[in-house]
């Protein structure tokens, strides 16, 4: 049995789309099973570049495709360009702002970019210098700064560790460093010496061994490092690592980095 053709998704804004997107996967995500192809058309800012987007999406109508459009664009007159399209348009920003007006009396502002966080510039440079600071205590290096580090994630080599440091960064602003366990860091029984003192810190990644194998045969296939056996061997001792010294354990095998995050962000919030 043949799999269905994958349905285009276009988010379509006129800043960085970010927003659309999260909220469109969200969205599907309740849909299992069907396959999706993610376009992205960010800054379709004039009626234009709007219309060479509403144009894409006829040459797919007309090749018997109907699909899904996402948008937060903001100008009534850009929006209909898009809206006149052969698609199911799913308009983010508008019915909600025709609410909030009707509450607050007034119309809403409905400038270019106004959902994005850039209007904050304290809240946005505390991300940017997060960001900089995972990258600069990524994969085990600058632990010197672990000192500043919110938090520390500790797991086997492609469990997951740097997505979910930089996802945490960008979107949270948590300065999260990670640290890869190597063989040598299996032979004792106490934690790797760097992260001996910051215990408080740590949060375990783990991951299915089959999953992992997979993943590290994409990277270095026929190796010692993407053996089964191998990946087997880490995720064990990894495992009664974190299980000997307490440390709270999340599940990366089959887990967006966005649920990856929220459960870390939770056990943060109970700590």
């Amino acid at each position: 049995m043949s799999l269905p053709a994958a349905r285009t998704v276009l988010i379509v804004s006129d800043h960085t789309g970010l927003t659309a997107e999260n909220i469109a996967r969200a969205l599907l995500a309740h849909f299992p099973g069907h396959p999706l192809r993610y376009v992205r058309r960010p800054f379709t800012a004039d009626v234009m570049v709007a219309r060479a987007v509403a144009q894409e999406v006829s040459d797919l109508a007309a090749r018997g495709e109907r699909p899904l459009v996402f948008t937060t664009i903001t100008r009534p007159e850009v929006l209909s360009e898009l809206q006149s399209a052969p698609a199911q348009v799913f308009d983010l920003l508008t019915p909600g702002l025709d609410v909030l007006e009707q509450e607050f009396g007034r119309p809403a502002a409905r400038h270019i970019g106004g959902h994005h966080d850039m209007h904050d510039p304290g809240e946005y440079l505390g991300r940017m210098e997060a960001l900089d600071f995972a990258l600069a205590t990524d994969d085990g290096i600058g632990e010197r700064q672990y000192d500043l580090s919110d938090l520390i994630l500790v797991g086997v080599s492609r469990a997951g560790k740097t997505p979910t440091s930089l996802f945490l960064a960008l979107q949270h602003g948590v300065r999260a460093s990670n640290y890869p366990l190597a063989e040598d860091d299996f032979e004792r029984e106490g934690l790797p010496a760097p992260l001996d003192k910051h215990r408080a810190k740590l949060h375990g990644l783990t991951i299915d061994p089959r999953r992992l194998h997979a993943i590290r045969t994409q990277r270095k296939p026929g190796s010692r490092y993407a053996s089964l056996e191998q990946c087997e061997y880490e995720v064990r001792r990894a495992e009664r690592l974190f299980q000997r010294h307490g440390l709270p354990v999340r599940d990366t095998t089959s887990a967006s980095v966005e649920e990856i995050a929220a459960g870390i962000l939770n056990s943060l919030r109970r700590g």
